[in-house]
């Protein structure tokens, strides 16, 4: 049987699991063909959307009875990771538009647990919940997922400063979201924002808005080192209405939503860093072919016969390894069943390994790098380009610093920050 690409994360994948696996598998090729000139142009390449939504992997993680594929936190990890491999931008993008979803799904996980006490508020989270589930699988909609705001708190992860006004028939919306992906490529953007008046969690609500919709603008055009075709444009909202059947604001159902969540906040994080990862993974494969088949014109012995390569490549196996061992023990963290940990061991645990991840992953593509020469430094180079990428993850969320402090203080002091905040206007 032939070792599908999101194997080499995912090792033990159940038939159903595979068969999705194979569904992803038939889109790299399409995807890897536009990688370098995504990252020249800093571009998102739009075909993608059409591919993506073709194989029906706009609703992986979507129930099969909302249109989607079924698919669990397993399979959007092996999937994130294998459209890595291809393009890395494209797979942040998904990954994203893959949290959308989450939304839905622990929404509904949420009022199955009976977490709705007034009747009225738990038919308004269906219908929310359900709304979204259909745009995204039955519709095959792109919908960007904006949280992120540049605003920082001490005495919690997220802090939303966006706020949203009730008015007749309605909501409107001013702010501004900062690393989120997708900006003029996707069909609607989930947002959160506070209601206004409030200051805590408990007013956090969720919105639907169309993306072609009045008063949306852009906060920068992305140009950063790596992941540049992943639109990560950011959003500004200047007097946004969102009517009533496109707004969660039932007080209290962001945080019933999220408490549904096996890791930290919509409970697929882990998905992120199978990005860097796949680069990783990547990366090293093609630097193993690189040794084993160029050879030195005066012996003709290959590059891997050479001790300074084996040495350097043996640091990069200790950190691939490093990095997979990680990603998969927190993925069995977040999905076995009965729960090995806690939730709140097993958010600890991912503030420490998300950090050991990006670090090991980045030490992959330093090793690359080192083995090229001066030929990988170019632009359209895999070495520089997996270096770029990577090192993204090295700032995405939190610094592996951050995380190491975080988990150090959660460990010794047996207290933990808040997940998120509002901002009181």
């Amino acid at each position: 049987m032939t070792k599908l690409t999101g194997e080499y994360y995912v090792e033990d994948l159940s038939a159903e699991e595979r068969e999705i696996q194979q569904i992803v598998e038939g889109v790299l090729p399409s995807l890897a063909e536009q990688a370098i000139e995504v990252d020249r142009s800093a571009e998102f390449h739009r075909p993608h959307v059409g591919t993506l939504a073709e194989a029906g992997l706009m609703g992986l993680m979507v129930p099969k009875e909302y249109g989607g594929l079924g698919g669990g936190l397993r399979d959007l990890c092996a999937s994130v990771f294998a459209i890595a491999t291809a393009c890395p931008s494209t797979a942040m993008a998904y990954f994203f538009q893959c949290s959308s979803t989450s939304r839905g799904v622990l929404l509904l996980k949420a009022i199955e647990a009976g977490l709705f006490e007034n009747k009225d508020d738990e038919a308004k989270a269906k219908a929310w919940a359900e709304k979204l589930l259909r745009l995204i699988g039955e519709g095959k909609n792109w919908t960007g997922n904006f949280t992120s705001e540049g605003a920082k708190s001490e005495k919690a992860k997220l802090t939303i400063e966006t706020v949203a006004k009730k008015v007749d028939g309605g909501y409107i919306l001013n702010g501004v979201k900062s690393f989120a992906c997708a900006y003029d490529v996707a069909n609607y953007y989930l947002v959160t924002a506070s209601l206004e008046g409030t200051d805590d969690a408990g007013g956090l609500c969720t919105f639907i808005i169309d993306s072609q919709g009045e008063g949306l603008d852009r906060r920068i055009k992305w140009d950063a080192m790596g992941l540049r075709g992943s639109a990560t444009d950011g959003l500004v909202m200047k007097d946004v209405f969102v009517p009533d059947d496109m707004s969660l604001a039932v007080p209290g159902a962001f945080v019933k939503s999220m408490s549904m969540s096996r890791g930290s906040f919509v409970g697929n994080q882990v998905a992120g860093p199978a990005v860097y990862l796949g680069v990783a993974h990547s990366i090293y494969e093609q630097t193993k072919v690189h040794l084993r088949k160029k050879t030195y014109k005066d012996t003709g012995a290959t590059y891997a016969t050479n001790p300074v390569y084996q040495s350097i490549f043996g640091d990069m196996m200790k950190d691939y390894h490093t990095a997979v061992l990680f990603m998969r023990r927190q993925l069995d963290l977040e999905t076995s069943e009965p729960p090995i940990l806690p939730k709140e061991e097993v958010v600890k645990l991912w503030r420490l390994n998300k950090g050991i991840i990006a670090e090991a992953a980045y030490g992959v593509a330093q090793g690359a790098l080192k083995i090229s020469g001066t030929s990988g430094t170019l632009g359209t180079a895999p070495q520089s380009r997996a270096l770029r990428d990577i090192g993204m993850a090295l700032v995405q969320g939190f610094s592996p610093e951050m995380g190491k402090f975080d988990a150090a203080k959660t460990e010794l002091l047996e207290q933990a920050e808040a997940q998120f905040a509002g901002v009181k206007k």
